[in-house]
């Protein structure tokens, strides 16, 4: 086999699916719990610097972002592990392994573990949906706050109406009801606005957003390839075992009719002996 031929044998039975949705995973998961970890960071600084005064105001709010984050390195971990599982279950069921390892036989143990890879990650995307809701809460408090400045940019001649609009973290569960200050208005809001801590907390949950976002679509991707490939395996299994059934049909006429005349006379099936994958 020349180099040309090994190179397109080898390009050929890559799982280009199972490679897209796992870059798809990678990148969502490095964007959900890279942003989202430095997020809650900076969102425990700005309720300690602009929203509460007491350390005991915000102390249950640390303790759940502390909980979170251990949360996000244990998703990193699984999302990373769980991905190198399935790109290899694509690499297996691809035409480069079957003509590497010869025909493809299809087992009980390998259609079980096919099928509890579609159940558990149709199950993942199920949960992660309620991760992508999830994280849309703090953009959109974050977004209210954006428009509630920009109001206040807008009405800068009517100091009355700027002290009216405020943003008060404790009607968002953040902070408890007897938390002082608990909420900022007027011109202390839009400076609030204006710091650095603000503007990078924003920007980095729209990007933990998206990358949820993009988690979601690659299990979704992840769980129809997989459902995909068991239906063809499947079919093409049937169809093997029609081809055998068939060729050994006309093997029976064969010997039935040279023991009958003597020799002579040849049936050929219509169907191949064998039919390989095509994937």
């Amino acid at each position: 086999m020349g180099c040309y031929d090994c190179c397109m044998r080898c390009l050929g039975g890559v799982p280009y699916c199972s490679l897209v949705a796992t870059l798809l995973c990678f990148s969502g998961i490095a964007l959900f719990c890279g942003c989202g970890h430095q997020a809650l960071t900076e969102t425990e600084r700005l309720i300690e610097n602009y929203f509460a005064r007491n350390l005991q105001d915000y102390i249950t709010l640390a303790y759940i972002i502390q909980y979170f984050q251990y949360v996000i390195y244990g998703l990193a971990s699984f999302f990373f592990l769980y991905c190198i599982v399935l790109l290899a279950e694509g690499f297996y069921t691809t035409s480069a392994a079957k003509q590497t390892f010869g025909e493809f036989r299809s087992t009980m143990c390998g259609r079980c573990l096919s099928s509890s890879f579609i159940v558990v990650t149709y199950i993942l995307a199920v949960l992660w949906l309620l991760v992508f809701a999830f994280s849309a809460l703090p953009v959109y408090f974050f977004y209210n706050m954006d428009a509630t400045c920009h109001t206040i940019e807008v009405l800068t001649e009517t100091p009355a109406s700027i002290n009216q609009l405020c943003v008060d973290a404790r009607q968002y569960g953040l902070l408890p009801w007897n938390a002082v200050p608990g909420k900022a208005c007027g011109m202390t809001l839009s400076t609030i606005c204006k710091t650095r801590e603000y503007r990078m907390t924003y920007h980095l949950y729209i990007a933990a957003f998206a990358g949820a976002g993009i988690t979601l679509l690659a299990l979704v991707h992840y769980s129809l390839h997989l459902a995909v490939s068991q239906v063809y395996l499947k079919e093409l299994k049937h169809r093997e075992a029609e081809g055998r059934m068939s060729y050994d049909l006309c093997g029976r006429l064969q010997r039935d009719r040279g023991g009958g005349s003597g020799g002579g006379g040849t049936l050929c099936s219509p169907y191949p002996a064998s039919i390989s994958d095509t994937q």
